[in-house]
């Protein structure tokens, strides 16, 4: 199911490096992408969610943290 995923927010990210943990149904997930920027994080959150909504809407995945940031966030820290 990783490979699925990380490929379902490539085609919407291209640019994006993902980092992606799995815990049985539950996921931890970091992104960045320039697709972001001035975006504020709520939107972020649901962009992200659109392209990962077959996963939860089947069950296997249930809960998802993430933290998504713009490249000059990441290097900010």
């Amino acid at each position: 199911m990783k490979d699925e995923i990380v490929t379902a927010l490539k085609t919407a990210f291209p640019d994006a490096n993902i980092d992606l943990e799995l815990s049985g149904n539950r996921a931890e997930l970091a992104i960045v992408s320039s697709a972001f920027a001035g975006l504020a994080r709520v939107r972020r959150q649901q962009a992200v969610y659109a392209c990962i909504q077959q996963f939860i809407a089947d069950g296997s995945l249930h809960a998802v943290t993430m933290r998504v940031l713009t490249p000059d966030e990441a290097r900010a820290g």
